[in-house]
């Protein structure tokens, strides 16, 4: 009986998983994870706990209107959000959501750069991408 019951419960979750893997999208994660250990031998693997702390933390380095991801990606990143500038409507970033978020390099990029120095003040790292991406991927 339990067996069937984890059949069940893996069978549903199948979906979640192959919906998060993308293979674009972890070749920007294999980036990121050697960038990082490039600036860090010891760099630890990427975690989804680090990204959620960095998406929901309220930095004081960048626009005091975007002062935390969710400024603009609202606290539930499977909902829509709204940029907190210029009210222009946001897609959710979570990938259950939204598969085709961080599958472009060159969009990922300017996404980060842009937001990066609006929440936090700086470019990201590479480790911190990494997180936040890892993060999303569950979401």
């Amino acid at each position: 009986m339990i067996r069937r019951l984890m059949l069940a419960v893996a069978v549903a979750a199948l979906p979640l998983a192959v919906l998060a893997t993308d293979a674009r999208r972890d070749a920007i994660l294999a980036d990121y994870a050697a960038k990082s250990r490039a600036a860090d031998p010891s760099a630890p693997a990427f975690s989804a706990q680090r990204g959620e702390t960095l998406f929901r933390t309220k930095w004081t380095g960048g626009d005091p209107r975007t002062a935390s991801c969710t400024a603009c990606h609202t606290a539930d990143p499977r909902v829509p959000g709204q940029n907190a500038k210029t009210g222009r409507p946001i897609e959710p970033v979570a990938v259950s959501v939204n598969p085709k978020r961080f599958t472009d390099p060159a969009t990922v990029e300017k996404q980060f750069t842009r937001d990066c120095r609006s929440v936090l003040g700086r470019d990201c790292t590479p480790f911190e991408k990494g997180n936040y991406i890892t993060f999303m991927a569950g979401q």
